[in-house]
Order: structure tokens, then C-alpha cells, then sequence
């Protein structure tokens, strides 16, 4: 009896003190994102035992291009069924590669009308935020409503995908009509990290695409060691003519010291501060949440 006792005391204290310490957390990040002039959305996800923290969990942010990692997803389980292959060429004509718009394939091949490997429209749709890339997956995939199909399928259903790159550059609204809450965002990273829906080859490849990302290096990768594995992707509408920044964004998996791997969404929107504000709210908050995971080691 008296054993028993004792092992519930020890058990309540060790609970009681694993809340006190994720207060403190809690507290860190509320402290940074107080006073600031936009509406932010954070979850972060222990992906060793399921230990969550969120603000604005439920909340419609704009995903803007984080939603590339959405569509390779999608793009990935067409090839895991054999529709698609990674090496296969695909057809970009010279009408796909929009000028006013950002892209780094289209810099690559000024003047289309040639057939790139499929991995290689990914990699830069991903690593490096094509527009023009993402806009020709969303063709080959039959629009972006199939890329929301896939993602609801899977079990991530606080998402919408209905809008193209080209879509949202042509009216500012149209960005709020693609979105995800932090929490769901989190929750598709863990199935992807977790191996519950694609095979090891598409995992891997995926993974390599996104700790390969070179967009967005002061957000989630900006105040970590520079040896520290990310794998992430970034979302930026820019600002419009009043000075409002709809969306800056990041979401990926973080590799602590300890091997062990974090699920974290960061969603800034509606933002009247400067992008190197915005960008260093998403800094501090991984870092604290860094410090925070990596103290409580093995």
C-alpha cells in the first residue's frame, strides 16, 4: 500500500513539474508575441511522445507557399501508385514559365518548351519556392483541388487548397482562401515524418528536398546552430499598397542535439510589422522552444 503510494506521489510531482515547465514555456513565447501588430499562429509538436503547445491552434492563416510541401505530397503518392515516376520528364512550354512571377526554374530555362525530370520541378517548386513549378504540378496533378483531396484523404482535414500560384498573384484575397490551422499543419509534418503514408523512397527524397530549402533562412533555421537539421518550407505574400504583409510563414521538423524531432508551424499574418521582424519572431520562438526540448535531454 505504502509502495503504492509512493509511486503515485513521485508520479504527480514529476507531472506537476513537467507543467510548471511547460508554463514557462508557454510564457517565453507569449512574451514574444505580445506586443506585436499581427495575428500569429504557432504549434509545435513532440514527435518522441506527442507533447503539444499551441497559439491560435484552430485559426485560418494563409499558408501562401507552404502549401508546396502540400502538393509535393500529393504529387509523391501519384508516384508511389505508379502514375508518376521521379525521372519521368515533364513538358514545360514557354507559356508556363510566367515572367512576373518568382522563379528560379524559369532563370534556369528561359525559354521553355523542353522536358525536365519530374524530381527536378519538385526539388525547385520546394527547396527553392517555384511559382511557376508548383503551377505546372497543380496541372499535372488536375488542379489544386486534387492536392486537397489527397490531403483531407489522409486524415489532415483543417486545410484548403483551391487556388494556383497565378491565382493568388492576381488578387490579394485570394491567398486567405488557401489555408491551414498551426495544428493541422504539425499534424500533416508528423505523418510525413512518421512514414505512415508514403514509401521510404519518396520519404527520402522529400526530406533531403526540404533540409535542401534555401528560402526563408532567418525564419525557423535563424537563431539555431548552423550544424542543426531542418527540413522546412517557407510562405511569403510580400505586402500590399497599405503596408500589410498577408502572410509570412514556416513549417518543418527540427533535429535536436538528442536525435529527437520537433513538428513546428509558425504562421505570422496580417502583419503590419517589417519582414525582419516578422522573420525574427518565427527565429525567436524556435529557439526558445529549441532551448526549451534540448534541456530536457537524454
Amino acid at each position: 500500500m505504502k509502495k503504492n503510494l509512493l509511486f503515485w506521489l513521485i508520479l504527480f510531482q514529476c507531472k506537476a513539474i513537467s507543467f510548471s515547465q511547460h508554463t514557462i514555456l508557454r510564457e517565453k513565447i507569449a512574451t514574444i508575441i505580445k506586443s506585436k501588430n499581427a495575428k500569429i499562429g504557432v504549434s509545435v509538436l513532440n514527435l518522441s511522445n506527442g507533447d503539444t503547445l499551441t497559439f491560435n491552434k484552430t485559426h485560418h492563416f494563409p499558408m501562401q507557399s507552404v502549401y508546396k510541401f502540400h502538393l509535393a505530397l500529393a504529387i509523391l503518392n501519384q508516384v508511389d501508385k505508379k502514375k508518376f515516376s521521379l525521372n519521368q520528364p515533364i513538358f514545360v512550354s514557354k507559356a508556363d514559365l510566367r515572367p512576373d512571377t518568382w522563379s528560379p526554374l524559369r532563370d534556369k530555362y528561359p525559354e521553355g518548351n523542353i522536358s525536365i525530370p519530374l524530381s527536378e520541378i519538385i526539388a525547385y517548386t520546394v527547396s527553392q519556392s517555384d511559382n511557376n513549378g508548383c503551377d505546372r504540378l497543380f496541372r499535372l496533378m488536375g488542379g489544386a483541388i486534387k492536392a486537397n483531396e489527397y490531403i483531407h484523404k489522409i486524415g489532415v482535414k483543417d486545410v484548403n487548397i483551391v487556388a494556383t500560384e497565378e491565382e493568388m498573384q492576381k488578387d490579394w484575397q485570394v491567398q486567405y482562401t488557401n489555408w491551414s490551422t498551426p495544428a493541422a499543419a504539425t499534424k500533416l509534418l508528423q505523418k510525413f515524418y512518421q512514414q505512415g503514408i508514403m514509401s521510404k523512397n519518396s520519404q527520402d527524397f522529400l526530406w533531403k528536398v526540404m533540409v535542401e530549402t534555401t528560402t526563408g533562412p532567418n525564419k525557423i533555421r535563424g537563431l539555431l546552430p548552423k550544424d542543426a537539421t531542418v527540413a522546412h518550407k517557407t510562405g511569403f505574400s510580400g505586402k500590399n499598397e497599405e503596408g500589410l504583409t498577408g502572410a509570412t510563414n514556416d513549417i518543418g521538423i527540427v533535429i535536436l542535439p538528442n536525435g529527437k524531432a520537433l513538428a513546428i508551424a509558425l504562421f505570422v499574418s496580417n502583419s503590419t510589422e517589417t519582414e525582419l521582424t516578422n522573420d525574427r519572431i518565427m527565429a525567436d520562438i524556435t529557439k526558445v522552444v529549441w532551448d526549451y526540448y534540448d534541456l530536457k535531454r537524454p
